[in-house]
């Protein structure tokens, strides 16, 4: 009687049945006998790749959103010019502080000797136009709490702090200097003509409004458009108001002058602030 051989039982899949590296998946693995080019996987990947299923989408897309950082706090103290971020506009409300100490307490002939001597109008221009325009920008009427004085610390500081010293005292001291002349020259001309006695020639004439209202020009353009439409508008209107006055017509025509020269600036700028007088000869000073 035939018997037929009975296949012995495989051998345990191990390192010592089968000497074969690679021959025998891990127990714990998850591969089907079998089935070929089965991708290997960790049970660490695996556990990883639960726990992500098991986020919810929500969260998962609130975690990739970035974090908006909060919006800094209002410092009102960059308003005012330091020695280290508006070098120009601090060195000179320091000036400028100095002289107006000086008024107040001198006496009336020395003060106006002073500004006498300062005055840009026609004959000092004639002179010695160089030294009366820089003379007549140390001096304040009004003094140091006067509003261009106060005009002065927060606009120049301002358009300092955007565009840096330099610019900003061109931008000054270009308003200064063509307000000046736009304003002066006219009244040479017409003493030439007898229109005016030649008293008009030695008008007093000094102050820093006109660099103020030129810096307050060029400062409206580096705002955004509805702040800088707002500053002109306040600024210019407040000028003409005064200029319908009629109590310095000049030096209000002035002013505007300054405005315009201030406003023609922001090409350059956006690269990386009485009664009638009886005569003419009488001398009216500017902030």
């Amino acid at each position: 009687m035939e018997t037929a051989d009975v296949p012995e039982p495989a051998a345990p899949c191990t390192a010592a049945g089968n000497p074969s590296p690679g021959a025998c998946p891990p127990a714990d693995s998850g591969f089907l006998d079998g089935v070929p080019r089965q991708r290997r996987t960790t049970p660490a990947a695996a556990a990883g790749s639960a726990r992500t299923s098991a986020v919810p989408t929500s969260a998962t897309a609130r975690a990739a959103t970035p974090a908006v950082a909060p919006r800094s706090l209002p410092r009102p103290w960059r308003l005012l010019p330091t020695p280290a971020a508006t070098p120009f506009t601090f060195v000179y409300v320091l000036v400028l502080a100095v002289t107006s100490a000086v008024t107040a307490q001198a006496g009336p002939a020395v003060v106006h000797a002073l500004h006498q001597g300062s005055s840009t109008d026609v004959a000092h221009l004639v002179h010695a136009p160089v030294l009366v325009l820089l003379a007549s920008a140390l001096w304040i009427a009004g003094g140091i709490t006067s509003t261009y004085a106060l005009g002065l610390v927060l606009m120049l500081t301002a358009l300092e702090r955007r565009i840096g010293g330099p610019r900003a005292a061109g931008v000054f001291l270009l308003g200064h200097v063509l307000a000046t002349l736009a304003t002066e020259v006219p009244v040479g001309v017409a003493v030439l003509a007898g229109h005016l006695p030649a008293s008009s020639l030695h008008r007093l004439d000094y102050g820093v409004s006109f660099g103020v209202a030129a810096a307050t020009g060029a400062l409206a353009g580096l705002l955004t458009p509805w702040l800088g439409r707002a500053l002109l508008a306040f600024f210019g209107g407040a000028l003409v108001l005064d200029l319908f006055a009629f109590t310095d017509p000049m030096t209000e025509w002035g002013h505007l002058i300054a405005l315009a020269t201030g406003v023609a600036t922001w090409p350059f700028v956006r690269r990386p602030g009485r009664a009638r007088t009886a005569g003419p000869a009488a001398g009216m000073n500017r902030p």
